[in-house]
């Protein structure tokens, strides 16, 4: 058996093009972008890099973008003024505050600033709430990006997730916990493993879905998976490349090449699940800006 690639970065265009049309929509209907505002603190390589991303993404589907680019000692006073500006400012629909954050500012603090009708990261307690419920509440709130990417990924390539059990490997706010929500929801089985779970692979032997959120590079073996399950790799883990070891490359939490061997389907690292998170911040954008604009 030879896993099918999940590709995410088709997926993801896929995505993109739906939320263009959205935003020409939107556009058409109320004469103005709709606006996402990125909070960045600081000078992390790779946070200034999603970014970037995401700025130039949004701009090329029609969005305005504001980009608050703040020192790494600004006060975490200051930084909670900045949110309550961009709370009051109509313009702008969504915002994303970049984590991490320095570690003198407290992230859940930032984060619960945020308006909930803002919140397009879906990280705020009113919007991690909704989730939890489920039912018509979901129709009100912003799913987390990532997790939203990997079920609209399983959507491709398992229309009806009715009855399947789904191992969520990490238990994390941004992954792990709404990964499970989102599957619940669709009447999954639900098991989530962690660092102090027993005997891991017995149990992450027995999913029809694996999902692997742990950041720990290569740890999903073949010895992990049940054949002809369908694995999704969130891990994005930069290592030594074997083959020069001046350079690096990044890997995923699952071995792709161990895995695939006998996995129905697999989300590749690079161009998986990654592409995905800015498509769906992308979508919970254009949502955002409807709901506040509906008269």
């Amino acid at each position: 058996m030879t896993a099918t690639i999940i590709d995410g970065k088709i997926i993801a265009a896929e995505v993109r093009a739906e939320t263009k049309q959205e935003v020409e929509k939107f556009v058409g209907l109320y004469k103005i972008n709709p606006c996402l505002a990125v909070v960045l603190v600081g000078e992390n390589p790779a946070s200034q890099v999603y970014v970037r991303t995401k700025s130039k993404m949004a701009k090329e589907i029609g969005m305005d973008v504001e980009d608050h680019i703040k020192d790494t000692n600004i006060s975490e006073q200051e930084l909670i003024d900045l949110i309550s500006q961009l709370n009051n400012d109509k313009k702008v629909n969504g915002i994303l505050v970049q984590l991490p954050l320095p570690e003198h500012i407290d992230s859940r603090v930032i984060i619960d600033a945020i308006d909930p009708i803002k919140d397009v990261d879906g990280f705020h307690a009113l919007n991690v709430g909704r989730n939890s419920i489920g039912g018509d509440l979901l129709k009100k709130s912003f799913v987390p990006c990532t997790p939203l990417g990997c079920y609209l990924m399983l959507k491709k390539s398992i229309p009806n997730l009715v009855g399947m059990h789904a191992v969520i490997i990490g238990r994390s706010n941004i992954v792990g916990k709404p990964m499970a929500q989102l599957l619940l929801e669709e009447s999954c089985t639900v098991t989530t493993v962690h660092s102090k779970t027993k005997d891991i692979e017995a149990i992450t032997k027995q999913a029809d879905i694996l999902v692997a959120a742990v950041g720990r590079p290569l740890i999903v073996k073949a010895n992990w998976v049940k054949p002809g399950a369908v694995v999704i790799d969130v891990g994005i883990n930069r290592v030594e490349n074997p083959e020069d070891k001046s350079k690096t490359m990044l890997v995923g939490d699952v071995d792709y090449t161990d895995v695939a061997r006998i996995a129905a389907a697999i989300t590749p690292v690079p161009g998986g699940v990654g592409p995905m998170t800015i498509a769906c911040l992308l979508r919970n954008t254009i949502k955002a800006a409807f709901s506040q604009n509906q008269k």
